[in-house]
């Protein structure tokens, strides 16, 4: 039975990972360049039929392949071009340590990203804001408060060649 994670349904174990065959890969290929597209334009794209396709999309739904639909905002013309790079390092590592950081570092909307490393620091942030001052406010007043915090490093984005929305 697959758990349920912040609203999605994500496998209990690797080996609960449906199998995806040719037409689902082309499926998720689609939506992902284009979540709108409608299912005869999709069905059309991948060499379906409209009903087939429906119900792959819906099985791979409820599979938890496909967790959401979502609009991709570009974030330049909404005033939040100011990219920073953050590696955090933890005071403490114990697994009690980490669950707390991890549920508190999602309360930040700020932080778009958050990746634990397997390097000298714990944490990688990705966290957009308007300009470098709301950063220099979000890094005191929010990540250096984060539980078991005992430094940062900032790497500032000076130009995104390449962003993917996943």
């Amino acid at each position: 039975m697959p758990k349920v994670q912040g609203g999605n349904v994500a496998p209990e174990h690797p080996s609960d990972t449906p199998d995806l065959d040719h037409f689902d890969r082309k499926i998720l290929k689609a939506l992902r360049n284009d979540g709108r597209v409608t299912f005869t334009e999709l069905a059309h794209q991948v060499g379906l039929s409209k009903t087939p396709c429906q119900q792959r999309v819906k099985r791979l739904c409820e599979r938890g392949v496909i967790v959401a639909f979502r609009a991709i905002i570009d974030p330049q013309k909404i005033g939040l071009d100011h990219v920073a790079f953050v590696e955090v390092k933890l005071l403490d590592t114990r697994e009690s340590a980490l669950t707390e950081f991890n549920l508190a570092v999602r309360t930040i909307p700020e932080v778009e990203e958050c990746h634990m490393i397997a390097s000298s620091f714990d944490y990688l942030l990705k966290v957009r804001t308007s300009d470098i001052r709301k950063y220099r406010t979000v890094l005191g007043e929010q990540i250096s408060a984060l539980p078991h915090v005992a430094s940062t490093s900032t790497y500032v984005a000076m130009e995104t060649i390449r962003e993917s929305a996943r």
